[in-house]
């Protein structure tokens, strides 16, 4: 069958070498999707979820059981206080405005400790002017870098020190640069590192690609909040938009509010008959998140083995379900990410092109044949055509068709 789909025997050969390589990673990966899984059922059988809660609202979407619920089913599995799990929320760069607006006052500091934020956010927070940025507000920004893919403990420490900081944000995944991303465990240590000079700060977790990669989410660690999407790992592939905030009570008000009405914040917006999607995506969440993984560590030992550097490496524990591919070559950057749409099941027959993405600084190349509208859930790869020609491939909603779209993407590219 691989051959039917132009695969070469070469390749088919390598790929079963690879497989052999890579099966001890796959049993870690079995054993992470089981315990999430455990907590996810867990979670549906304590809020009695039956098919009421599937029911639609309209309007105002006064007294919606449904939503109400499923937000009190994320909140289990995230150990939140509180969460607000919206198809409202456009997309993660949405729900990050949503809370950043909510939590920052004129003159108060956002502090990032992970370097500059994702693209997407530069006009948020006002690094690219925009008279609707953060920065028009008054709302000051500030970053630290980290250090051989590390927090710079000293330099948290001393800015710390010096004046009031109101938030400080760790972007874990790590966007269109090529730093490693931040495990669960260096999240820890860095927020009981935080505590000790300001207890009062806002610590805000961008979580997204992150979810069910691990057993602990950043809330079991010290974050105060964290912020996902749905199109990405805790929609299964099944939420067709929207995206969460979750964390402490208070904070989860501000963000309803912001999002919605002050006064009105959570006891308002209409489901749309979208809440059955939301928990069936996050009822098959740990095991799409499994498949996305395996994708990105077969994807990695592949591209390794044919000489290319990539991080993670096959063997390296993972923070998020990215896998970064350094080709140093503009056109093989882009013959690959063509390769990942050939291999997929929507619009297989479209050719990806270079273009001026909004929200983004360079020309980004995005193959994303899926069947939800960039959905990163599901076998995706992008990259800004810049140095050093990183692709950043995510998703799978199978390893087998993650597989797939690998091989036709090496193929294409070679």
């Amino acid at each position: 069958m691989y051959k039917e789909f132009g695969i070469s025997e070469k390749i088919i050969n390598l790929s079963e070498e690879i497989e052999k390589d890579i099966e001890p990673v796959f049993k870690k990966i079995n054993k992470i999707c089981e315990y999430n899984s455990l907590k996810v059922l867990k979670a549906f059988q304590k809020n009695n979820i039956s098919d009421m809660h599937f029911n639609q609202t309209t309007g105002y979407g006064y007294g919606d059981v449904g939503r109400d619920t499923c937000e009190k089913v994320f909140a289990d599995i995230l150990k939140a206080e509180d969460a607000l799990v919206r198809g409202q929320f456009i997309s993660g760069t949405h729900a990050l405005t949503v809370a950043l607006f909510a939590f920052l006052r004129p003159g108060d500091t956002m502090l990032s400790i992970t370097g500059k934020p994702y693209d997407t956010l530069d006009e948020v927070i006002g690094i690219t002017e925009n008279p609707s940025s953060l920065k028009s507000f008054g709302v000051k920004f500030e970053k630290i870098d980290l250090i051989d893919n590390d927090f710079d403990y000293e330099q948290i420490a001393e800015r710390l020190k010096q004046s009031k900081v109101k938030l400080i944000e760790i972007q874990r995944s790590k966007g269109y640069s090529t730093r490693k991303s931040i495990k669960i465990e260096d999240v820890e240590k860095v927020i009981k590192h935080i505590r000790k000079y300001d207890k009062d700060v806002i610590i805000m977790i961008d979580n997204c690609y992150c979810e069910f990669v691990s057993e602990k989410e950043p809330l079991e660690v010290g974050a105060d909040v964290i912020v996902g999407s749905l199109i990405k790992n805790l929609g299964g592939g099944i939420a067709p938009n929207g995206a969460y905030i979750a964390g402490k009570k208070e904070l989860v008000k501000l963000a309803a509010e912001r999002l919605t009405v002050p006064g009105e914040g959570k006891e308002v917006g209409p489901s749309l008959g979208i809440t059955k999607s939301i928990l069936q995506g996050i009822f098959m969440a740990p095991s799409v998140v499994a498949s996305s993984l395996k994708t990105a560590v077969f994807a990695s030992r592949m591209l390794e083995k044919l000489g290319y550097d990539v991080e993670p490496k096959y063997d390296e524990e993972r923070a998020d379900i990215v896998q970064n591919i350094n080709f140093n070559d503009e056109n093989k950057l882009i013959k690959y990410c063509q390769g990942i749409q050939m291999g997929s099941p929507i619009d297989s027959n479209s050719i990806p092109e270079p273009w001026d993405m909004p929200g983004y600084n360079d020309k980004v190349i995005m193959a994303a044949g899926a069947f939800t509208q960039g959905s990163s859930i599901e076998l995706s790869c992008d990259g800004p055509i810049r140095a050093p020609y990183t692709a950043f491939m995510q998703g799978g909603l199978t390893y087998e068709y993650g597989k797939l779209g690998v091989l036709k993407a090496v193929q294409n590219m070679m």
